[in-house]
């Protein structure tokens, strides 16, 4: 068959470990033989992002915003514990998403992938959950230090007028660690602008939840800037498509969320979106079946996968074992670039391949073939074997041959 042409590249972006090994295979079995696949080639591995001191990372964050379009590898974010297990690091580089979310001051909306044959953990969860996490500031560009000695902090804050406001965080009578956050009235009404648009493309209801309670201005500038931009916006159009909006507490909303039947979006701050997002996917199967895309105001997207880079797997891979390492959410961040290229080109074929290629993969996984790691999920009497990554790719790619053949 003649392959699917492409007019305008997307940015690909490389990453580490099991998921590099997953991400070649990927192209080489799904991609490449039914596709002419133009991409803006960024090696986000770790050892190049240090060999570039981190700029490779900027360069791909940069081009994803002149493109409009990119697919990224999970990537390895270092601690201590990496610096020894990589001593050529020369720092301890800042997470790459971290850095491509601030450059595209987006929004990261994760949804799990959800299966007949599993059901989730929570049982009155009948509908996906999508978590919408607020994608800059708070800790993720936070700075932090630790003292030594008896003494005050103070968080001082001077305009470009010459004004300054000046705040005693806390003093102390010995050693303390220390950090200092900060996010911008800009990029939170941003956030708020994707999700409320987010909820009406998708006719689902709008969950929004912090703490403004203890974090009486910090978190309380978060629910104004919702609330005002609903009430001045959104509002007219949710109540015309039958949607809800409301906000309350971070702890309210969890027992809420788990007394639902699902079916909605949740927003939340960066940190908690981070959390929860792995909680909804564990709850309803795997992070492996966890979607994620970042949406940009201008409507440039990132598409990955929520999980990490599989390092366990990887050092068997190494050792010349066969893993069973699930790449649906790694295929599903292929389709959904694919899909979003072909939707800014007017390129139709392309669209219907990354719908072929997902329903391949689903199709795959309820014939009963899949990866090991889903086998103890699925209900009693359904009959599924568990294969290696190589084979489950196999078994997708004879399934998307006959779709587009």
């Amino acid at each position: 068959m003649d392959k699917i042409k492409m007019t305008t590249p997307l940015v690909e972006m490389d990453g580490d470990e099991m998921t590099r090994v997953l991400w070649a295979w990927i192209k080489e079995k799904l991609i490449l033989p039914f596709v002419d696949l133009k991409t803006e080639y960024y090696d986000l591995g770790l050892l190049h992002r240090n060999e570039t001191r981190d700029q490779v990372t900027i360069d791909a964050a940069n081009a994803t915003k002149r493109l409009g379009v990119a697919v990224k590898c999970a990537t390895i974010t270092p601690n201590r514990q990496r610096m020894e297990e990589y001593p050529q690091l020369t720092e301890m580089w800042k997470s790459p998403n971290g850095t491509i979310r601030a450059i595209l001051d987006g929004t990261a909306f994760r949804a799990p992938i959800v299966l007949p044959m599993i059901h989730p953990v929570v049982k009155n969860w009948e509908a996906p959950i999508t978590i919408a996490r607020h994608a800059y500031g708070d800790m993720y560009k936070a700075v932090d230090m630790v003292t030594e000695e008896p003494g005050t902090a103070t968080l001082t804050f001077k305009g470009e007028s010459g004004a300054e406001k000046t705040l005693t965080v806390q003093t102390v009578s010995g050693p303390a660690v220390w950090q200092g956050q900060h996010n911008t009235e800009k990029s939170i009404r941003a956030f708020a602008r994707s999700c409320f648009q987010y909820a009406i493309n998708q006719r689902q209801d709008l969950w929004f939840s912090t703490k403004d309670t203890i974090s009486k201005v910090y978190d309380g500038e978060f629910k104004r800037i919702f609330e005002e931009e609903y009430e001045t916006t959104y509002k007219v159009e949710f109540e015309r498509l039958g949607l809800t909006y409301f906000y309350t507490l971070i702890d309210d909303a969890v027992a809420r969320v788990i007394r639902s039947r699902g079916g909605f979006i949740w927003a939340l701050k960066n940190y908690d979106g981070d959390v929860m997002s792995d909680m909804v996917a564990t709850a309803f199967g795997s992070l492996a079946m966890m979607t994620s895309v970042l949406v940009s105001p201008d409507g440039t997207m990132e598409f990955e996968a929520s999980h990490g880079t599989v390092t366990r797997h990887y050092y068997k891979y190494l050792k010349g074992e066969k893993t069973s390492t699930n790449p649906i959410a790694t295929i599903f961040a292929w389709s959904g670039g694919l899909k979003r290229r072909g939707e800014l080109d007017g390129l139709p074929e392309l669209v219907q391949f990354g719908q072929a290629l997902e329903d391949a993969s689903l199709e795959t996984l309820k014939d009963g073939v899949m990866t090991k790691d889903l086998l103890g999920l699925v209900e009693p009497g359904f009959q599924a074997r568990g294969v290696d990554s190589e084979e489950f790719l196999d078994e997708i790619a004879k399934r998307l041959a006959d779709k587009l053949g």
